[in-house]
Protein backbone atom coordinates (compact mmCIF):
# COMPACT_ATOMS: atom_id res chain seq x y z
CA UNK A 1 0.00 0.00 0.00
CA UNK A 2 1.11 3.43 -0.91
CA UNK A 3 0.15 6.86 0.53
CA UNK A 4 -0.68 9.47 -2.37
CA UNK A 5 0.85 13.48 -2.16
CA UNK A 6 -3.02 14.45 -3.29
CA UNK A 7 -6.14 15.19 -1.15
CA UNK A 8 -9.51 14.51 -2.69
CA UNK A 9 -13.01 16.27 -3.53
CA UNK A 10 -15.74 13.58 -4.46
CA UNK A 11 -18.81 14.66 -6.39
CA UNK A 12 -22.33 13.09 -6.35
CA UNK A 13 -25.37 14.18 -8.44
CA UNK A 14 -28.56 15.57 -6.88
CA UNK A 15 -31.60 15.08 -8.37
CA UNK A 16 -31.16 18.83 -9.84
CA UNK A 17 -28.25 17.47 -12.21
CA UNK A 18 -29.88 14.61 -13.02
CA UNK A 19 -33.22 16.52 -14.12
CA UNK A 20 -30.98 18.43 -16.65
CA UNK A 21 -29.37 15.27 -17.58
CA UNK A 22 -32.59 13.65 -18.51
CA UNK A 23 -33.34 17.16 -20.83
CA UNK A 24 -31.08 15.49 -23.28
CA UNK A 25 -31.11 11.55 -22.76
CA UNK A 26 -34.70 10.81 -21.90
CA UNK A 27 -34.14 6.99 -22.72
CA UNK A 28 -31.71 6.86 -19.29
CA UNK A 29 -34.53 8.48 -16.83
CA UNK A 30 -31.40 9.07 -14.53
CA UNK A 31 -32.71 9.58 -10.89
CA UNK A 32 -30.67 10.45 -8.02
CA UNK A 33 -30.99 6.62 -7.47
CA UNK A 34 -28.44 6.22 -10.11
CA UNK A 35 -26.01 8.39 -8.50
CA UNK A 36 -23.96 5.59 -6.50
CA UNK A 37 -20.72 6.02 -7.84
CA UNK A 38 -19.73 9.03 -7.30
CA UNK A 39 -16.09 10.84 -9.32
CA UNK A 40 -13.46 11.53 -7.56
CA UNK A 41 -11.31 14.78 -8.43
CA UNK A 42 -7.62 14.89 -6.58
CA UNK A 43 -6.68 17.90 -5.13
CA UNK A 44 -3.52 19.18 -3.13
CA UNK A 45 -3.15 17.23 0.25
CA UNK A 46 -2.23 20.43 1.86
CA UNK A 47 -4.89 22.54 2.75
CA UNK A 48 -6.88 23.63 6.46
CA UNK A 49 -10.05 25.50 4.82
CA UNK A 50 -12.91 23.75 2.47
CA UNK A 51 -14.71 26.67 1.32
CA UNK A 52 -11.28 27.93 -0.59
CA UNK A 53 -10.85 24.64 -2.10
CA UNK A 54 -14.27 24.55 -3.06
CA UNK A 55 -13.77 28.32 -4.68
CA UNK A 56 -10.63 27.07 -6.39
CA UNK A 57 -12.01 23.75 -8.14
CA UNK A 58 -15.88 24.21 -8.53
CA UNK A 59 -15.42 25.76 -11.97
CA UNK A 60 -13.47 22.81 -13.44
CA UNK A 61 -15.84 20.50 -11.61
CA UNK A 62 -18.96 21.70 -12.69
CA UNK A 63 -17.22 22.14 -16.34
CA UNK A 64 -16.05 18.42 -16.16
CA UNK A 65 -19.68 17.06 -14.68
CA UNK A 66 -21.97 18.58 -17.76
CA UNK A 67 -19.16 17.69 -20.16
CA UNK A 68 -19.77 14.27 -19.41
CA UNK A 69 -23.90 14.39 -20.25
CA UNK A 70 -23.66 17.19 -23.20
CA UNK A 71 -20.34 18.59 -24.64
CA UNK A 72 -22.23 21.00 -26.42
CA UNK A 73 -21.86 24.18 -24.18
CA UNK A 74 -24.82 26.40 -25.71
CA UNK A 75 -26.77 23.76 -23.93
CA UNK A 76 -25.19 24.07 -20.60
CA UNK A 77 -26.99 26.54 -17.82
CA UNK A 78 -25.83 30.18 -18.33
CA UNK A 79 -25.24 30.20 -14.31
CA UNK A 80 -22.93 28.06 -13.63
CA UNK A 81 -21.81 29.42 -10.21
CA UNK A 82 -20.48 28.21 -6.94
CA UNK A 83 -24.09 28.34 -5.83
CA UNK A 84 -25.93 26.15 -8.60
CA UNK A 85 -22.70 24.11 -8.07
CA UNK A 86 -23.87 23.50 -4.66
CA UNK A 87 -27.41 22.77 -5.68
CA UNK A 88 -26.57 20.04 -8.13
CA UNK A 89 -23.92 18.41 -6.24
CA UNK A 90 -22.68 16.68 -3.24
CA UNK A 91 -18.91 17.09 -2.34
CA UNK A 92 -17.11 14.86 0.24
CA UNK A 93 -13.08 16.05 0.89
CA UNK A 94 -10.69 14.42 2.11
CA UNK A 95 -6.58 14.56 2.70
CA UNK A 96 -5.89 11.50 2.47
CA UNK A 97 -5.26 8.96 -0.57
CA UNK A 98 -4.10 5.21 -0.06
CA UNK A 99 -3.15 3.77 -3.24
CA UNK A 100 -3.94 -0.34 -2.85
CA UNK A 101 -2.76 -1.63 -6.04
CA UNK A 102 0.63 -2.72 -7.00
CA UNK A 103 1.08 -1.22 -10.50
CA UNK A 104 2.04 2.30 -10.96
CA UNK A 105 -0.19 4.86 -11.10
CA UNK A 106 -0.93 6.08 -14.72
CA UNK A 107 -2.89 9.76 -15.75
CA UNK A 108 -4.02 11.13 -19.50
CA UNK A 109 -4.21 14.62 -20.44
CA UNK A 110 -7.71 15.79 -20.65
Amino acid sequence: MKIINRGFITVRAKSAFWDWANNFEDSFGFTEADAIEPNAYLITEDFFEIEPLIEQNFKKIFINELSMVNENEEEWPEDRSQELFLEWFDLEIGSTVFDLEKADLKADKL
